[in-house]
């Protein structure tokens, strides 16, 4: 790890748990940008709104295991 990069990490560590959910989530971000899979402006507004609608707290997220347990006994 660069210094520049440890002394970035070491403030980010100082930020406030919704400072550092807010970081991480930016810097994911960055990480998809780079990606040659197109995404279409509706779709990038819809992603948009459905995550401040999360951290808006305004809907309820289920757990990955959850969803597919139920799935899979919803099939049979």
């Amino acid at each position: 790890m660069t210094t520049d990069a440890a002394q970035v990490l070491e403030q980010a560590l100082d930020l406030t748990h919704e400072g550092r959910a807010f970081l991480a989530e930016k810097l994911l971000e960055s990480l998809d940008a780079d990606s040659d899979f197109p995404i279409s402006e509706e779709w990038k507004q819809e992603i948009l709104r459905r995550c401040q609608q999360i951290d808006r707290g305004e809907v309820e997220l289920i757990a990955a295991d959850k969803v597919f347990d139920e799935a899979s006994k919803a099939l049979g």
